[in-house]
């Protein structure tokens, strides 16, 4: 092996570990609906784009339901894509889950209430109390534009102002978060999210002195090597470096933090993972003996603590790396 393959080899990640991340009770259940969105971001991990068709069917969608109504342990339902609100089943996974009085969280891009099927969704969201996530990776135009799309910052902002003028960031019962993601590394010299509160403050301020807008919490995640983040580093010859930077950042602070214990990721297809990054790398979870688990599986076992311990990956590093990244933001305050 050579000096340079010796120098950038990565330590698998388990090997990080004191003790295997042994999964904890099911409390979130992650949905991604499907790769339709009417957005096509450089960093999007799950690659999707107003070309992708992949979506949820109506099968693996009244299993799901069932899923929800069948076990009162799940106390977070999370829709995702990319964009959810345009996906098959998207109101039906809502209202299931509010009448079974659980938590949702929408992860959404903004710009989608733009569209003509989606201009009632911000007062939908309000009248059933959805929590909003929603992707803001800066708080300056160029920035967002250049990740997202010409025009996404001026829609986002429109979108923001129409969710504050139904309450959203006001009520209490009406919670309006915001991401930031950093921008993709052009050379060697890589960088870790922020520190999260520091930087909430800093959008707070701007969004509100010049935008009139406010909002609840920001959440800071690392871009994870994987979709399209992977293939633009592999273009640019930095992926491997960019993996070591990650491992060389690790922080075992975070660990206790990860969203993988107590969560299930599914997809359209009804598989099941440990996370949505693990998705899109078609790393299912399995059972004790080894097998992989669909929603249809655990219906029929009428369990969704099926899985012994949560598997692992190098692009795990990034979400251990530094403050740490989830899809709840940062996993410790204390790291600068």
């Amino acid at each position: 092996m050579s000096a340079e393959l010796k120098k950038t080899k990565i330590t698998p990640f388990a090997q990080k570990l004191t003790l295997p991340l042994i999964k904890k009770k099911i409390k979130v259940l992650q949905i991604n609906l499907g790769k339709r969105c009417n957005l096509a971001c450089t960093h999007c991990h799950v690659e999707a784009g107003p070309q992708r068709t992949e979506e949820l069917s109506p099968e693996v969608c009244k299993q799901i339901i069932t899923l929800i109504y069948q076990f009162p342990q799940i106390k977070t339902v999370d829709l995702t894509g990319g964009a959810p609100e345009m996906n098959y089943g998207f109101k039906m996974l809502v209202e299931a889950a509010i009448a079974t009085g659980k938590q949702v969280i929408v992860r959404s891009n903004l710009t989608v209430y733009f569209r003509d099927e989606c201009a009632s969704l911000p007062e939908y969201f309000a009248k059933y109390k959805i929590r909003i996530v929603a992707s803001l990776p800066y708080y300056l135009a160029d920035n967002v534009d250049e990740m997202r799309g010409g025009g996404v910052f001026g829609h986002s902002i429109r979108a923001l102002q129409w969710l504050n003028q139904l309450g959203y960031g006001k009520n209490p019962e009406l919670i309006l978060d915001l991401v930031y993601n950093p921008k993709l590394p052009t050379d060697q010299r890589f960088i870790l999210t922020p520190q999260q509160t520091k930087l909430e403050k800093y959008y707070k301020i701007l969004l509100k002195d010049n935008y009139a807008i406010i909002f609840n919490n920001l959440l800071t995640i690392t871009n994870i090597p994987i979709g399209r983040t992977k293939l633009y580093l592999e273009q640019k010859q930095l992926y491997t470096n960019y993996l070591k930077f990650l491992e060389s950042k690790f922080n075992s602070n975070t660990v206790r933090g990860l969203m993988c214990w107590d969560q299930l990721s599914i997809d359209y297809l009804g598989n099941v993972y440990d996370c949505d990054f693990h998705q899109v790398m078609k790393l299912p979870a399995k059972t004790l003996s080894g097998t992989t688990i669909t929603v249809n599986e655990l219906l029929a076992n009428s369990s969704l603590d099926v899985i012994n311990n949560v598997e692992t990956a190098d692009y795990c590093y990034g979400c251990t790396a530094g403050n740490g990244s989830s899809c709840g933001g940062a996993l410790n305050s204390q790291v600068s």
